[in-house]
């Protein structure tokens, strides 16, 4: 009789999850610290599982430094004042690194959404600005990575690099904020195109253009003038130039380097987070 009144009982009266209050659910840009932190966790995470990529993506670096700064120190074919041309590189080399990481961090995006994982975060209570801007300084994070090591091969070739705390710090920041620019110039770049061939072809067409036509290698009074032109709208030369500043101790532009790095870098994020919508078709 009582398995007879048990199974009679109404399902309401079954137990259901609890309610959870609105007021605990965080909102808005209360999510950011939080959802920048997880996605800098996860490039970690990746990175500490599998080291291939760190040391496959030191290699160019390597090459530059040993063969093309060598080479062209020797025979002093780009006039640097009273600075080694291999000193002068370094830091150019330490931003290209960079920018060659976080220029193809929108395949990560489409990749996400192919998996199905973007729409489901697309539909928790987090803005779109603050999911991009967690992807944009997950890439910094990568990079900053990819910066220590070229640092270290620079350190053993020679070069007279400062080892300043505070310098060192604005060396992170201006790669981070470098990094975040490009990735969510390439997020804004597969929200448009919308498929992993097309980001690969145009990522590999605008990488080169943007490293030749800044100062990494030669200084920008070396150009012709159209390209001076050209130099000064790319946020990598003031990059590079906010790190020669940092790391060599060359004459830089520190506030406009760092105020033209964050302008850029939210631009990309309003952009990005514009067309961030178009992937989760």
């Amino acid at each position: 009789m009582c398995a007879a009144h048990v199974a009679q009982r109404p399902a309401s009266a079954e137990p259901g999850p609890l309610p959870i209050e609105p007021s605990r659910i965080r909102t808005g840009w209360s999510v950011l610290p939080s959802r920048v932190a997880a996605m800098c966790a996860v490039e970690l995470q990746k990175i500490r599982h599998d080291r291939t990529e760190l040391y496959t993506r030191a290699i160019q670096p390597a090459l530059w430094l040993l063969i093309f700064g060598e080479t062209f120190t020797r025979i002093g074919a780009i006039p640097t004042g009273n600075v080694p041309y291999l000193d002068f590189l370094a830091p150019g080399i330490i931003a290209q690194s960079a920018m060659f990481i976080a220029i193809f961090y929108g395949i990560q995006i489409i990749w996400e959404r192919d998996a199905g994982v973007l729409n489901k975060l697309l539909v928790t209570p987090t803005p779109r600005s603050a999911l991009v801007t967690g992807k944009a300084f997950a890439a910094g994070v990568k990079a900053l990575i990819q910066a220590v090591v070229v640092i270290l091969i620079a350190a053993v070739l020679g070069v007279g690099l400062t080892w300043n705390p505070l310098r060192l710090a604005g060396v992170a920041l201006v790669v981070v904020l470098g990094s975040a620019f490009f990735a969510c110039l390439s997020m804004t770049i597969a929200g448009i195109v919308l498929t992993r061939d097309r980001l690969m072809g145009i990522g590999q067409a605008i990488t080169m253009p943007l490293f030749f036509a800044s100062n990494a290698l030669y200084p920008v009074a070396l150009m012709p003038s159209w390209l001076q032109v050209v130099s000064r709208a790319n946020p990598l030369s003031y990059e590079v130039d906010a790190l020669r500043g940092l790391l060599i101790g060359t004459p830089a532009h520190l506030p406009l380097d760092l105020g033209v790095l964050c302008f850029a870098a939210l631009v990309g994020i309003v952009s990005a987070s514009a067309l961030m919508g178009r992937l989760a078709r």
